[in-house]
């Protein structure tokens, strides 16, 4: 059936028409094809005598509430041209349409724009995997917890690569552990876990990680069948928790570094998605590389931390606990760098049983400065212990040893001696001995909550061999006081002037009257602190239990040198 002439407007129109390459038809007001070019018959799989007369909407039910009926809905009821763009299922193509009204009725021109859809498509996957691999560089090394760090992997590369990740990490000690969980379902994850708990311990010498792990290379199960699920896990309840998950495909990744194999990278699909594509098991397994790279340097920087904070620790050795004193310390290294620096304190008896308290900080924050501070530790404790010097002549002489030693290094320092004395009345008391190097103040604490700044003449840091004065200065300490030492990384903050951080600390010590000295302690640093420290961070607390009484049950056991010569 041909439309009339006068409607087409002359034979030239329609030949025209006829042999045009792009595809074209025309709809009466009814709905039903008034005209179909070849090209258009074509592209519809049918037929120009097999279309013409027939209802376009139960020729093609499909298209019914699809964009190209709105479209054209939309054409003939404004009767302005339009487009639109999208899926037609039945013929499993991309489609371009084109409308707009004439006198023979709603003209269509549509093209198969599928594989420029597929092309446009392909970029922009390739896109968003070059986004995920950046993603995953950032992701993983601003941490370095493994267990973070593979969290972050197996989240981020859910759903784009895979409905299911899961990450497997082999410890030191040959222990695999699934740590990296993620799944595109929510109502999935429950099962994921139920799986990922069962299958390290359940999973054959002949599963895919067991075998990635073993050979040190991928992996790849595009239709997943009972029997490879027979040949991956031995117990039939391990089994039964892979069931709801309908995995069809798996691709599993070793993850590799400096030689080593030390994981592997799991990722499944459902039903729903099907195998996994060739960009996807690409970009997977340059991601696995990356991964690996980013996690060995993870390892490699947990474990240098480890060393840093037991080589910290060997430093600063435990305080004595002596008859009626209760010793309490705290140290906290900046979370940034290496966790390890110049800030310490110590605690030691002399001779005479006076108990001498002290606390520094060496200029730095690294290796060197820690190993400064062990060499200025060493000194005032050697020379403190066979020297019975006042807190200033300590200092005098730790600051000419350092300079005639030619040690590198320059600390600030606080050495308190806590004394036994007789009061007015003669009764039995304590008194504090204290000189400073340049050191914060400390704070003392009475039971009733009231806060001294405990002051003394402030003398230049040792180790640049100080010739002038230095001056001791002498409180006393009542029964039932604390005594604050700490380093300036407590109150020191970028944000705000020192005489604020100060304050803010005395009004925090000052709340914590009646707490145990380790709770204070604990107050302390998590009230002044927050999660980014800039500066490492040293606290010693001292509580004058009363000396008529035995030693409190919460002040723990007196802990003093086997064998201290007392003059």
């Amino acid at each position: 059936m041909e439309p009339d002439v006068p409607t087409l407007q002359g034979d030239l129109l329609l030949q025209a028409v006829q042999g045009m390459e792009r595809p074209l038809f025309v709809l009466a007001e009814d709905w039903r094809f008034r005209y179909v070019n070849p090209a258009g018959a074509r592209v519809l799989d049918r037929t120009v005598e097999g279309l013409i007369g027939r209802d376009v909407w139960e020729e093609f039910p499909e298209a019914v509430g699809s964009p190209f009926e709105q479209l054209y809905r939309r054409v003939r009821a404004t009767r302005e041209t339009g487009s639109t763009e999208a899926w037609f299922e039945p013929l499993g193509k991309w489609f371009r349409a084109d409308a707009f009204l004439t006198e023979a009725g709603l003209v269509v021109t549509y093209d198969d724009v599928t594989e420029r859809r597929r092309i446009l498509e392909e970029r922009e996957q390739a896109g968003r995997h070059l986004m995920l691999l950046g993603d995953i560089n950032l992701a993983m090394t601003s941490t370095f917890d493994t267990d973070e760090a593979v969290d972050r992997f197996a989240r981020l590369v859910v759903p784009l690569l895979a409905d299911l990740c899961l990450v497997s990490v082999v410890d030191p000690d040959g222990t695999r552990r699934d740590i990296g969980r993620a799944h595109s379902d929510p109502d999935l994850v429950e099962a994921m876990h139920r799986y990922a708990d069962a299958r390290v311990a359940t999973n054959r010498p002949s599963a895919p990680v067991p075998t990635a792990l073993r050979d040190s290379r991928p992996v790849i199960i595009p239709q997943l069948t009972d029997a490879h699920v027979e040949a991956m896990v031995a117990n039939p309840e391990a089994r039964a928790a892979l069931r709801p998950l309908d995995i069809t495909a798996v691709a599993v990744f070793p993850l590799i570094a400096r030689g080593e194999t030390f994981g592997a990278l799991t990722l499944a699909n459902g039903s729903g998605r099907g195998a996994h594509t060739e960009a996807e098991l690409r970009t997977a397994e340059i991601a696995s590389r990356r991964a690996a790279l980013a996690l060995d340097n993870a390892r490699l920087a947990a474990a240098s931390q480890q060393v840093a904070e037991r080589l910290q620790l060997s430093l600063l050795s435990p305080p004595v606990q002596p008859d009626r004193l209760e010793l309490s310390v705290r140290y906290r290294p900046a979370t940034r760098g290496v966790s390890i620096g110049g800030d310490w304190y110590d605690a030691f008896l002399q001779p005479d049983g006076d108990t001498v308290l002290v606390i520094g900080d060496v200029m730095g924050h690294d290796i060197e400065a820690a190993a400064a501070m062990g060499q200025v530790k060493t000194l005032v404790r050697g020379i403190g212990y066979d020297r019975l010097d006042e807190p200033a002549g300590l200092l005098r002489r730790v600051d000419h040893a350092l300079v005639g030693l030619d040690v590198p290094a320059m600390a600030t320092a606080l050495v308190a001696r806590v004394e036994l004395v007789g009061d007015p009345e003669g009764r039995p008391a304590r008194q504090l001995r204290w000189a400073t190097a340049g050191h914060p103040d400390p704070l003392l604490l009475l039971e009733d909550g009231t806060v001294i700044d405990l002051a003394a003449p402030i003398g230049p840091p040792v180790g640049i061999g100080w010739l002038g004065p230095r001056t001791d200065a002498v409180s006393p300490l009542p029964d039932g006081s604390t005594l604050l030492l700490f380093t300036d990384g407590l109150f020191e903050r970028r944000t705000m002037l020192l005489d604020e951080g100060r304050d803010l600390l005395r009004d925090l010590v000052g709340g914590s009257a009646g707490l145990p000295l380790d709770a204070l302690c604990d107050r302390l640093l998590t009230g002044m602190l927050d999660a980014d420290v800039e500066d490492d961070v040293a606290v010693l607390a001292v509580r004058m239990h009363p000396l008529g009484a035995q030693r409190p049950e919460e002040a723990g056991p007196e802990l003093l040198p086997p064998a201290l010569p007392i003059l």
